[in-house]
């Protein structure tokens, strides 16, 4: 093996570590559940966000260089700096550190200590947090080099003994759009918004390696995503399928106790404790990565006003706090901000790739602002929010009843913007709005 390919392996290896946080092993089982017999297309709508969005993250990252902030800039600098504390909070002490102790806690704890408290094992989780994250240490790394291909090859073997021997019937869908489920869905794994912060840490990885043609750079970073997108793929798509062969399960069991009979069902109590074991291991990890990138980031943001261990010290009290509201809860809570923030984000990281045909700032602003405004919209008409006639003009859009309304007045409004600043140069009219 050469060592470009070893180098692509590695980094691949790397990437399906970063993405696959152990908590989103929760969501294709349910979805493949209510999917049934359009668990295909329910499982391709989900691997387009969370398989799918987090390689274009990815590459989006390694051909502009930077990350959120440096993409977020194009509409303006204050634009770039919200946006990436928004999602830095999201991917951090909001939602996805909670949910690792929440998934730890109701998926490898509470089935075999049914009495333990979940505010005791919050603290005791977020204080191993603290501890590797304000001493870092190889141990974590030794423990991600062993975990991830313990993790993945655990839920092969689940997986291939379940498509063997199902353990029940596929049955009917209980969902009126399967694709679009599985693209919302998706949005829960939060792996694109984390692909626009750790991009940069992969593209930097690459370059440490001795790689320093932009070219090679992005050639590699590409390479090593479809190796973590296969894994991912795998792991996702075959829990899926699983997840529809549990027909004699019940719809209200929770994501958690879903995954965790299928898994007994299978493998039997030692199949459980395996998954246990790696999946609190794996959030574990996943946890002190999250919460170090956090502390970071909001230190560098302030220039050292907020000490690094100030905002891990936070980050884990808020994580923890939230965490206690249980994994379900968390989902909950976190769909809303998903809604609106996903096509913000999907909208900025493609409009990017058009950067040589765009000349104007404006053409960024209009285009995310149109995402972000009937993002908005829906999220008022999927939860009632009472304002007159909004339900009506979200309803006259294209896509709306896939839950895509965002997507044509988007395109829409990036072509009218594009083609009246195209008028006024050929009309000899300045234009202030140049990048």
């Amino acid at each position: 093996m050469n060592k470009k390919t070893q180098d692509i392996l590695v980094v691949g290896f790397a990437l399906f570590a970063m993405f696959f946080g152990a908590g989103n092993l929760i969501f294709p089982p349910t979805l493949g559940q209510q999917a049934g017999v359009d668990v295909l297309s329910s499982i391709t709508g989900f691997l387009l966000t969370g398989v799918g969005l987090p390689l274009i993250g990815i590459i989006a990252v390694a051909k502009f260089g930077g990350n959120l902030e440096v993409l977020g800039s194009k509409v303006n600098r204050s634009f770039g700096i919200v946006i990436t504390v928004i999602v830095t909070l999201a991917i951090g002490p909001f939602l996805a550190i909670p949910r690792t102790s929440a998934t730890t806690f109701e998926m490898g704890v509470l089935p075999f200590f049914p009495n333990m408290n979940s505010v005791v094992f919050s603290i005791i989780f977020f204080a191993i947090v603290l501890l590797f994250t304000l001493k870092p240490s190889s141990i974590i790394d030794n423990i991600g080099k062993i975990l991830t291909p313990a993790l993945f090859i655990t839920l092969l073997i689940i997986i291939v003994k379940g498509i063997i021997s199902p353990i029940g019937i596929i049955e009917a869908s209980q969902i009126e759009a399967p694709f679009a489920s599985g693209f919302k869905e998706g949005y829960q794994t939060m792996d694109a918004l984390a692909a626009t912060i750790l991009g940069a840490v992969v593209v930097s990885s690459i370059k440490a390696k001795g790689y320093k043609d932009t070219k090679d750079v992005a050639s590699l970073t590409i390479k090593a995503g479809i190796v973590a997108i296969i894994g991912l793929g795998v792991v996702y798509g075959g829990l899926a399928y699983l997840g529809a062969t549990a027909s004699g399960f019940s719809m209200e069991l929770s994501r958690t106790q879903l995954i965790m009979g299928i898994t007994e069902q299978i493998l039997g109590t030692v199949g459980q404790v395996l998954l246990g074991v790696a999946v609190g291991l794996a959030c574990l990890t996943t946890s002190i990565g999250l919460t170090a990138a956090t502390g970071e980031y909001f230190s560098k943001l302030t220039k050292g006003k907020l000490s690094y261990k100030f905002v891990c010290i936070a980050t884990a009290v808020i994580s923890m706090v939230i965490s206690n509201a249980g994994v379900d809860q968390i989902t909950s809570l976190a769909e809303p901000l998903l809604v609106v923030i996903y096509p913000v984000v999907i909208a900025l990281v493609l409009v990017n790739f058009l950067d040589k045909y765009i000349k104007h700032h404006v053409v960024y602003s209009g285009v995310v602002y149109t995402a972000l405004a009937i993002s908005i919209m829906e999220v008022f008409v999927g939860y009632n929010i009472p304002i007159p006639g909004i339900d009506k003009l979200l309803a006259a859009l294209p896509l709306a009843n896939q839950g895509f309304a965002w997507v044509v007045p988007t395109i829409v409004v990036g072509g009218i913007l594009m083609t009246f600043l195209k008028a006024l140069e050929l009309l000899g009219k300045p234009v202030y709005s140049e990048k």
